[in-house]
């Protein structure tokens, strides 16, 4: 590790460099661009080019675009992204001690080889190297165990078919058996990822997958007990999912909630965390029109509450129009 002080002119500008992706996939790996960020934003983890099968990782400090540590890498390494119009950078551990970086080969070739570093000590502290197509994907809230997909192509090329391992950080080994949704045992995790979004405690993590040909979904993995959820979501179009690209995940309501929304900040549709249930926001029950003893009033307010949600329905249908520009 080297520590830069000041004015560094020798800075590689990595914050407004390009970002290059080294293997396309549900899950790719990205030098250059904004890298991976700390939680409070403060710092970037980026990897840069050092020639040939060299890799500089670097610490840099926002606030004024300065490397604030440096350690050279033997061979070609990079941050693992989410995400096709904006990678989101991945690999961090959530008390930002450990990053997990991955090498450029990603899930095109037999052999799949991701660094453990402590960035504390700026050193390498464990080389994985895993027969197979993996990608890296999570980590728990401790970093005891980090989570992989393993491409099941065989061979052919066909990045959209993988399952979900897990990999057990203090034993060093490959947990045996897949991340599945165990209420869904006919669910063939198939798609590319657009998004994600972490619970306040890091458990769970929420990503957003398109699936052309098919129904859209979102991924929901607990990074503690090792289980997963996927939610379908009710999207028209099946073969034309482009729109997806203007989706955002949120979690709200003390984690119970995982909003749906369009980037411009209109809401689509919200998830209940734990059961799953897909609900559309909509107004507050009209308690006003209640009027005690009569029961006519209760009649005209279940007939109002039905238009309430109709026109709620159709006005939700009209944003996702305008959304995608088909209005």
């Amino acid at each position: 590790m080297r520590r830069l002080s000041l004015c560094l002119v020798a800075v590689v500008g990595a914050l407004v460099a390009a970002p290059a992706a080294l293997a396309d996939g549900p899950l790719f790996v990205t030098q250059g661009g904004a890298g991976v960020a700390t939680r409070d934003g403060a710092f970037h983890y980026v990897t840069v080019s050092a020639g040939s099968r060299r890799t500089l990782l670097e610490k840099i400090e926002v606030s004024n675009g300065q490397v604030y540590w440096w350690m050279p890498l033997e061979g070609s390494w990079g941050i693992p992204s989410v995400g096709v119009a904006a990678p989101n950078g991945q690999g961090l551990s959530r008390d930002g001690r450990t990053l997990v970086l991955a090498s450029e080969s990603g899930p095109y070739t037999s052999r799949s080889r991701f660094l453990v570093v402590d960035l504390r000590r700026a050193r390498v502290v464990a080389t994985i190297t895993l027969d197979g197509s993996f990608s890296f994907d999570a980590f728990s809230p401790d970093a005891s165990r980090m989570y992989l997909i393993q491409y099941t192509h065989g061979g052919t090329g066909d990045l959209t078919h993988y399952v979900v391992r897990g990999y057990d950080l203090r034993a060093h080994r490959l947990l045996p058996g897949r991340i599945a949704d165990r209420t869904q045992k006919d669910w063939v995790m198939k798609g590319s990822p657009l998004t994600r979004t972490w619970s306040a405690r890091g458990r769970w993590v929420y990503t957003l997958y398109e699936n052309p040909g098919g129904y859209p979904f979102v991924h929901a993995l607990d990074t503690v007990r090792g289980v997963a959820h996927c939610i379908k979501l009710p999207w028209e179009e099946e073969r034309n999912q482009d729109g997806l690209y203007n989706l955002v995940l949120d979690v709200r309501n003390g984690g119970r909630t995982l909003a749906v929304h369009w980037r411009s900040g209109r809401p689509w549709l919200q998830i209940a965390v734990g059961t799953w249930r897909i609900s559309y926001p909509r107004a507050g029950f009209p308690w006003a029109w209640v009027g005690p003893g009569i029961a006519g009033g209760l009649t005209l307010l279940a007939a109002g509450v039905l238009l309430l949600r109709r026109r709620h329905r159709e006005e939700l249908q009209e944003h996702a129009r305008q959304e995608l520009g088909l209005a």
